[in-house]
């Protein structure tokens, strides 16, 4: 590839609504440009790096038995009214009519079209197990989309689905696609970690996520340094923090409590730790079975909405108003608490909670407090107990006593075991040995390409702009002549290096643009490439070439005879 004939146009400045290192360094490197929030056309160096991605991830799932096909884009939401996610999917699901009137829907994820065609398709337990895959286009129509490619509306991305006749078979499956994607990643070259994740709108009762290690990332991981527990703090479970509930030491007393709503104002106030404190939060779950529901968790911690949603009861739960708060307490939010409350109110508390005494809690008057509350002494015993909190730094591993680390991560991939949930209402089933009719074990399985791209940035980058992974840069080398219009030697010297470096199956492009050293430098540096090859009149008479390592920015000369294997060992190596 010769870089007059390309299109290659970079940017000195950012768009001033990119907020992530990856988004101002692909916008200024012409990777990608945005059309609409969260729509983005990928530009020829950037699309190079996307089919660099997508051939590594065919190969390994090729690799792993699966087998490829393509679903379409545009689905019938009939499929997803079957499977009872046109309601649960919410807004980001994007429905539209065609002109017959019929209802449609752009997809996100393909579980109802793929459970269609194994209806249709797969009959007899000898035809299993199998597992299908595609990329293809998702659209999701994110409330706010953000940070360039990782949270964009529409992006690509490789889903796959596993058919099996048993449970224990699909979770054979589910190991193979585990296997599969940690080869991936590893392939691409990302720092990630691999933890166990909730299942979300998707669904099932197993997930795991993979995470690429980021600051930038959404995500927070927690994981034991020393063995190999590792999840998504929705998922981590928190330990209790008192083991065994101490004796009364202090008689309940009313305190007032001016302008205290928090309880770090009360614990201020009171002059009483933090800790000592019990937080309530209100909650209701749908009109049509209103119920009412008091949440206690310590004044320090924080309420884990996933736990939460997986109580009995609780699925479709919702913050009380502060209407119906006055209404069941009395009392405006910020001075509420468990002690003389309305029977109807379902009282929950957090492990930690259940075994607090002597605790301060909100007395359901404004501006006032009680102190020295114990249960069963001042209140009944909680209604039921329940891990509801998120982990926190200095919390314990529940697999062991070793301190819980926390990092950033950038979710790129999820995958997950479905069980029954879409072939039972999909009607996806098999004849087994016997001839009876059995419902098929499904998984799922997603990578998140284009997402992928902009983690890799994340990890992969200093001042001067990208540092690709050998991998999937748009180009493994780029030869940069000094002078190649005005001098012949440069010029032979150029063309002939390229064509020796494309004989060898070496990806590379020559910039025979002819731009001045430091522009020219400095652009190739923004891209990222990870070799530079610097040819110049000076170095060709002693029969030398410069080679620049874009990851250390090193530079080394070496004589032109030995310029292949230097650069195939170099590039064996980054």
């Amino acid at each position: 590839m010769h870089a007059t004939k390309y299109h290659i146009f970079t940017l000195k400045e950012a768009p001033s609504e990119a907020e992530t290192t990856s988004h101002k360094l692909m916008t200024r490197a012409g990777m990608i440009r945005k059309i609409s929030g969260g729509i983005y056309t990928h530009m020829p160096l950037g699309l190079r790096v996307l089919h660099k991605i997508e051939a590594i991830i065919r190969e390994e799932m090729n690799r792993s038995g699966s087998i490829e096909l393509l679903m379409p884009i545009i689905q019938p939401a009939e499929l997803w009214q079957k499977s009872g996610r046109i309601k649960e999917y919410g807004p980001e699901l994007l429905r539209f009519k065609d002109r017959n009137e019929r209802d449609f829907i752009i997809q996100p994820t393909s579980e109802e079209v793929i459970s269609e065609i194994a209806r249709n398709e797969i009959h007899s337990y000898k035809q299993m197990p199998l597992i299908f895959y595609h990329i293809q286009t998702k659209f999701r129509d994110e409330i706010r989309p953000r940070f360039g490619l990782m949270r964009s509306r529409e992006f690509i991305m490789k889903d796959a689905y596993s058919f099996d006749t048993t449970e224990e078979n699909s979770l054979i499956s589910y190991e193979t696609m585990f296997n599969a994607y940690s080869g991936i990643f590893n392939r691409i070259g990302l720092k990630f970690r691999a933890v166990a994740a909730d299942t979300g709108s998707i669904g099932g009762n197993r997930s795991h996520e993979f995470h690429a290690i980021a600051e930038t990332g959404e995500d927070t991981i927690v994981y034991d340094r020393y063995s190999d527990y590792a999840s998504n703090t929705e998922l981590a479970e928190a330990p209790c923090l008192i083991l065994e509930r101490n004796k009364p030491k202090q008689n309940m007393v009313l305190a007032h409590t001016t302008d205290t709503n928090t309880c770090k104002k009360v614990a201020e106030y009171l002059k009483v730790p933090i800790h000592s404190t019990i937080k309530s939060i209100v909650l209701m779950t749908p009109s049509e079975n209103r119920k009412m529901y008091l949440l206690l968790i310590r004044g320090d911690h924080t309420l884990n909405d996933i736990k939460v949603k997986k109580i009995e009861g609780l699925d479709k739960f919702r913050l009380a108003t502060e209407e119906e708060i006055f209404e069941y307490f009395n009392c405006k939010p910020g001075f509420l608490g468990p002690v003389n409350i309305n029977k109807s109110i379902t009282v929950i508390a957090d492990r930690t909670v259940a075994n607090m005494s002597d605790f301060v809690c909100g007395a359901n008057i404004e501006n006032m407090h009680y102190t020295g509350v114990n249960w069963s002494r001042d209140l009944a015993e909680p209604d039921a107990i329940y891990d509801i909190r998120n982990v926190e730094i200095g919390d314990t591993c529940p697999n062991s006593n070793n301190i819980l680390s926390f990092q950033r991560g950038i979710e790129i991939g999820h995958i997950f075991f479905l069980g029954t949930k879409y072939s039972k209402a999909l009607n996806v089933s098999f004849l087994n040995k016997e001839g009876k009719s059995n419902i098929t074990q499904m998984g799922c399985y997603g990578i998140g390409i284009t997402r992928i791209i902009g983690a890799a940035i994340e990890q992969n980058n200093d001042e001067n702009g990208i540092i690709w992974p050998k991998s999937i840069s748009p180009f493994e080398i780029v030869i940069c002549p000094i002078g190649y219009k005005n001098k012949t030697r440069v010029r032979e010297t150029s063309i002939k290096i390229y064509e020796l470096i494309k004989e060898s199956k070496i990806d590379v492009i020559l910039d025979d643009r002819d731009k001045r050293p430091g522009i020219m430098f400095a652009e190739w540096d923004l891209i990222g490439i990870p070799l530079q090859i610097i040819i110049t009149e000076d170095n060709i008479k002693n029969e030398e070439v410069e080679i620049k390592i874009r990851k250390t920015n090193q530079k080394t000369r070496i004589h032109i005879t030995k310029l292949i294997e230097t650069t195939i060992r170099i590039l064996n190596n980054l």
